[in-house]
């Protein structure tokens, strides 16, 4: 149910979506244009991420392995048409649906997996039907991970063999998804090259090929090391004008990341508030370490080359992801960032996707992560952290 506070949000946005997406089915279409955008007042997606459910299944797995049923019975039972209903009737306009290769193809040969890609049909079908934007996104394809890319140089961008099978790929789900009105595709998640050159080079490459199988598709480009709004300095548009530019926000992750299992170095491993000021001696980091005064002020300021490039160029630009660790800082400390984020977004016309709508320590809902079982913030019956949920709605 949707707060009353907040009904009258949720209402005119749902409303918004289901005309969207009733004019699409129209015109068969699914360009920036006629998804609504307007480069010269910003975009106005508002979603989620439905993160952990065709993407990053072994996360969900190592959680609790015990109980772990089993890619296809994960699939079928970790969210369903009733997820993306709820979302709608929240008030939001899209879901991003991360995948991860290995799970749609086989690994020796590439061959498309049926019995996975009819269930990402089902999705597909269950979030247009419900009135939502879907951004496909290509999570880890082969040659690339994001998270191994904090320690290991990704053979992605210097084997030209590992590019060739990420383009089989997105030439299978381009031909898929790419001519339904309302799907955009996101060429990979979080690149991470040895350059921003180097990825300037690959992004023009993939989006090139991939407009071959989904002509009218709008395509999702981010930065490079990450979606890294400094990198925003360094991206070069593509030359195509059917694209939506994305940045990921996390700053400052000596912050949103503390105590997070999968960040191990001792800095990101002690208790910080925000706003506040961090005071971290000279250490070798493969991620950002932000020192200094942390407030909005700074958070605007990290944004900066983003706000340029988007004004330099016209283009539509949305952060993907964005989002605290729930295991690590204070609640108060963590509502504190997430207003301020949410606030810029508004102040300078950035659309966003919330990281993450449920588990993978960011949910709006927990159900079977042992980590957040006693959290308070999830203690109704539902597993929904209302005050979190409202406060995004409200944006």
């Amino acid at each position: 149910m949707v707060p009353i506070a907040t009904q009258a949000i949720a209402d005119d946005r749902s409303g918004r979506g289901a005309i969207l997406s009733a004019e699409l089915g129209r015109r068969g279409e699914g360009s920036l244009a006629e998804l609504g955008f307007d480069v010269r007042r910003g975009c106005d997606l508002r979603g989620v991420n439905f993160g952990g459910w065709f993407s990053q299944v072994d996360a969900i797995e190592q959680k609790d392995p015990a109980t772990f049923p089993g890619l296809l019975e994960h699939l079928r039972t970790f969210l369903g048409a009733d997820d993306f209903r709820r979302v709608a009737s929240w008030g939001f306009d899209h879901v991003r649906l991360p995948v991860d290769w290995q799970n749609l193809f086989r690994e020796s040969d590439l061959a498309p997996r049926e019995d996975v890609l009819s269930l990402l049909d089902h999705a597909f079908d269950a979030a247009l039907g419900s009135g939502l934007r879907v951004i496909l996104d290509l999570h880890r394809c082969p040659g690339h991970d994001f998270e191994s890319g904090m320690t290991t140089e990704q053979t992605f961008f210097s084997d030209p063999a590992m590019r060739k099978d990420c383009l089989e790929v997105w030439a299978v789900l381009a031909e898929r998804y790419g001519h339904r009105p309302g799907v955009l595709l996101e060429l990979l998640n979080e690149p991470v090259a040895p350059s921003a050159d180097v990825w300037n080079e690959v992004k023009d490459e993939l989006a090139r090929e991939i407009r071959r199988f989904a002509p009218k598709a709008t395509l999702v480009v981010g930065a490079n090391r990450w979606n890294n709004a400094a990198e925003f300095a360094h991206l070069t548009p593509v030359d195509d004008d059917n694209i939506l530019y994305s940045v990921h926000y996390y700053n400052p992750i000596v912050f949103t990341h503390q105590k997070a299992p999968w960040v191990k170095q001792e800095i990101f491993q002690q208790t910080r508030s925000y706003p506040g000021t961090y005071d971290i001696p000279e250490v070798a980091s493969e991620l950002p370490v932000d020192r200094g005064i942390w407030n909005r002020d700074r958070m605007a300021q990290m944004l900066e080359p983003v706000f340029r490039f988007r004004d330099k160029y016209g283009l539509a630009v949305a952060c993907n992801e964005f989002g605290v660790y729930m295991g690590g800082p204070d609640r108060a400390s963590r509502m504190n960032w997430m207003r301020d984020i949410l606030g810029l977004f508004g102040e300078h016309g950035i659309g966003w996707s919330y990281w993450n709508y449920k588990n993978l320590d960011f949910g709006i809902i927990s159900r079977g992560e042992r980590l957040f079982e006693d959290a308070p913030q999830y203690a109704n019956p539902d597993r929904i952290d209302r005050e979190l949920l409202e406060l995004l709605q409200a944006h």
